[in-house]
């Protein structure tokens, strides 16, 4: 895929432009806003930019691209790819956003690094980004035409059920009354409402309920900002909407999904985490599964614990399934799935050939996939998904 000219300016220059990453794309948003400011009210989220994290995913991002391509110049990570297309998907990206932010990334670079950026480590820098544009262009194309819908649709809210004192469960239906296009269990979809200031923000909220229902049904967690300000449209769910309004949704997107497998599986979460792994308890349940499921999750307390009854109702109807819940406080010696902690696999059976999937905070799911690493999972095995920007690749090493 990389040419070997540029693999060698890239691997060269890769330290140079891995330590400056993040000041150039600070630089890069600050271009890209100034020249398109409806970007940043309609598109991305505020409260991500405001916070720095979207900044340091799309650094950590391209550093892992570039680092994938010098180390293995004729693969792809596709892992990396799809989560990524599958965000971008659902937020509607096109081909031609991918030239106005090599437009303004490029010119971000050149003011940071200065001389340093020759023609040749400029050419081979934008070889590395068409490349993953491209990849992802072609990514994306095939989901808009796997899902059979364009943009945004307008749904009705028909219920919303207070879960815990900070997540709602919202129910909708098609507000043209036509089909409900099915899913796979794991996805989100986005949600788009109209703030107070005109601004209209989108958020991706997993799908809460196993396929094959009439309705769309996510859960949403309020924000309540500790380091920053509070969730702009978690807040604006919790705050004005009723039975009755309307909200405009993506199509389903997301490859938290089940590999169809026999082998043993894992369903591990924390917190809102929880959202995709009830709807993939409830399709296992529909399916008839037989082969064993762990089910894990940690919380602060089961008063917390969003879904708690659908977690335990989903995996007592399945054949052969063990459930350990791990909470902060007030677990229930009386309940042997309760543990007192956090989620820890010591004492936990894992399977030779396990398929694992986690969903919840970047901390929990980095520790239970040491964990299981350490027990013999192997790598590829261990699928996760992350709500909001993806630090995983930001933060490692």
């Amino acid at each position: 895929m990389l040419s070997e000219q540029s693999a060698a300016t890239v691997r060269a220059t890769l330290p140079v432009v891995g330590g400056a990453i993040g000041e150039i794309t600070e630089r890069f948003y600050a271009r890209l806003f100034a020249a398109r400011p409806e970007l940043l009210r309609d598109l991305f989220n505020r409260g991500n930019q405001a916070a720095g994290t979207q900044r340091q995913a799309l650094a950590g991002s391209i550093a892992a691209f570039a680092t994938h391509l010098v180390a293995h110049p004729d693969e792809r990570p596709d892992a990396m790819l799809s989560r990524i297309a599958h965000k971008h998907a659902s937020l509607g990206v096109t081909p031609e956003q991918y030239a106005l932010v090599h437009e303004h990334l490029f010119a971000a670079i050149a003011e940071v690094l200065g001389e340093a950026v020759t023609p040749e480590v400029a050419a081979a820098w934008d070889e590395v980004y068409w490349l993953m544009a491209n990849a992802l262009t072609a990514i994306e194309k095939r989901l808009y035409e796997e899902s059979g819908e364009a943009g945004l649709r307008p749904w009705e809210v028909v219920e919303r059920v207070e879960e815990t004192e900070d997540v709602a469960t919202f129910r909708v239906r098609p507000a043209d009354g036509g089909p409900v296009p099915d899913f796979r269990a794991g996805q989100y979809v986005s949600v788009q409402v109209e703030l107070a200031d005109g601004a209209r923000q989108i958020r991706q909220y997993s799908l809460s309920a196993a396929p094959g229902s009439p309705l769309r049904q996510f859960s949403v967690k309020r924000v309540r900002g500790e380091a920053g300000p509070d969730g702009e449209v978690s807040g604006h769910l919790h705050a004005h909407v009723r039975p009755g309004d309307r909200l405009r949704l993506s199509a389903p997107y997301g490859d938290l999904v089940l590999a169809g497998t026999d082998a043993p599986l894992l369903l591990a979460s924390a917190g809102i985490g929880v959202t995709p792994i009830v709807a993939i308890l409830g399709e296992l349940v529909d399916a008839g599964h037989e082969g064993p499921v762990l089910v894990v999750h940690g919380d602060r307390s089961p008063a917390g614990h969003a879904l708690r009854a659908d977690h335990e109702q989903y995996a007592g109807k399945l054949a052969d399934a063990e459930v350990r819940f791990f909470y902060e406080t007030g677990a229930d010696p009386a309940e042997a799935s309760h543990r007192t902690g956090l989620v820890d696999l010591t004492d936990v059976d894992v399977p030779e050939g396990t398929h694992a999937y986690l969903c919840g905070p970047l901390p929990f799911m980095r520790a239970v996939r040491a964990q299981l690493l350490a027990r013999g999972v192997a790598a590829a095995d261990i699928h996760y998904e992350v709500f909001g920007p993806d630090l995983w690749l930001a933060q490692a090493g």
